[in-house]
C-alpha cells in the first residue's frame, strides 16, 4: 500500500509539473511575448507599401539596364568626327575642322622653332596644338552644351506633362517646349519636330535625340516616348516619373560636385605650381632656367616633367570622377 501511494504521488507530481511546464512556464519565461514580437516583425507589409517597393525596385532595375545598354553602346560604337561636331554644336564640316587643326599645328611648330626650340620639342608643340588643342576644345564645347541641356530638360518634361494633362497631344506639347525652351534644348526639340514632319514616327524621332545629345537623360526620354507610343498607357504618369528621376540625378550630380571640389582645388593648385615657379624663376634669373629648353639634356628633362605631370593630373582626375 505504501508503495502504491508513493507511485501515485509521483505520477500526480509529474502530471502537475507537466501541466505547469506547458501552460505556466511560457508565461513566466516570456516565450509568448518573444513569439508575438517575431510574428509582428515577420508579418507581411501592407499592400500599398509592398507595391511601392516593387515599383521602386522595377524602376531601379530599368534604370540599371538602361545604363548598361548605354555603356555597351558607347564602348562598341566609335563616334565619328562629324557626329562629335554636331554634339558640340559646331557647324563646321569635318574637312574644315581638319584644315584648322593643321593650321594650328603649323603655327605651333613655327613658334617653337622661333624661340630656339629643338626639332623634337617643336614637333611635340605642333602635335599638341594641331591634334590635342582642337579636340580638347571640341570636348569642352560638348560638355558645356550637355550641361545646359540637362539644366533645362526637367522643366521641359514638366511642361509636356502639364500639356498632356490639359488635353494637348504629345506633338503639340513638344512644340510648346521647342518654342519657349532655351538653347540647346530648343534646337534639339525643333530637330524632333522636323524629323517627325518628314514622316518618321514620333517615338523614333525622340529616340534619335540620344545620337545628338549623348547623355543618359536624353536616352531615358527617348525610350519612354518610344515605349508609350507603341504600347500605350498613362503617358503623363510615365513622364512625371521621368521628371522626378531627372531631378534626382541632377541633385546627385550637384552633391558629387560639391563633395569633390576640395580634391579638384588641390589638383589645380598642385598642377599649377611647377609652371608658376618656372615663370617666376625665368623672370628673376632667365639664364639659370634657360638651360631647360636650350640644352638637349634640359629639353629631355622638360619633356619628362611634362609627361609625369600629365600622368599625375590624369590620375587625380580619375580619382574624383564619379559615374552614377
Amino acid at each position: 500500500m505504501k508503495l502504491q501511494a508513493l507511485a501515485f504521488a509521483f505520477l500526480a507530481t509529474a502530471a502537475v509539473g507537466g501541466l505547469a511546464w506547458v501552460f505556466i512556464y511560457p508565461l513566466l519565461s516570456g516565450e509568448q511575448k518573444a513569439a508575438s514580437r517575431r510574428a509582428s516583425v515577420a508579418k507581411p507589409e501592407p499592400a500599398a507599401r509592398q507595391a511601392d517597393r516593387n515599383q521602386r525596385t522595377r524602376r531601379e532595375q530599368v534604370e540599371g539596364s538602361l545604363k548598361d545598354l548605354e555603356a555597351r553602346r558607347l564602348k562598341e560604337k566609335k563616334v565619328p568626327l562629324s557626329a562629335r561636331l554636331v554634339q558640340a554644336g559646331v557647324s563646321w564640316s569635318p574637312r574644315k575642322f581638319m584644315i584648322i587643326s593643321g593650321i594650328l599645328g603649323v603655327i605651333g611648330f613655327a613658334m617653337a622653332m622661333m624661340i630656339g626650340g629643338s626639332l623634337l620639342g617643336a614637333g611635340g608643340v605642333a602635335f599638341a596644338a594641331g591634334f590635342g588643342l582642337p579636340r580638347w576644345g571640341l570636348s569642352y564645347l560638348k560638355k558645356r552644351r550637355e550641361k545646359a541641356f540637362l539644366k533645362a530638360l526637367p522643366d521641359a518634361v514638366d511642361v509636356i506633362v502639364r500639356g498632356i494633362k490639359a488635353g494637348l497631344p504629345l506633338f503639340d506639347s513638344i512644340k510648346v517646349v521647342a518654342a519657349d525652351a532655351p538653347e540647346p534644348l530648343k534646337g534639339e526639340f525643333m530637330a524632333i519636330i522636323e524629323t517627325q514632319a518628314i514622316g518618321m514616327p514620333l517615338g523614333e524621332a525622340c529616340a534619335r535625340l540620344f545620337e545628338r545629345m549623348p547623355v543618359p537623360e536624353a536616352n531615358f526620354f527617348g525610350i519612354v516616348i518610344a515605349i508609350q507610343t507603341k504600347s500605350g498607357g498613362n503617358l503623363s504618369e510615365a513622364l512625371g516619373n521621368l521628371s522626378k528621376v531627372l531631378r534626382d540625378r541632377k541633385k546627385m550630380a550637384e552633391k558629387i560636385q560639391a563633395m569633390s571640389m576640395e580634391a579638384k582645388a588641390s589638383a589645380g593648385i598642385i598642377g599649377s605650381l611647377p609652371p608658376i615657379v618656372m615663370l617666376l624663376v625665368y623672370l628673376s634669373t632667365p639664364d639659370y632656367i634657360a638651360l631647360l629648353w636650350t640644352h638637349p639634356t634640359g629639353q629631355l628633362m622638360l619633356c619628362g616633367c611634362v609627361i609625369w605631370m600629365s600622368i599625375g593630373i590624369f590620375v587625380m582626375k580619375k580619382m574624383i570622377n564619379f559615374d552614377f
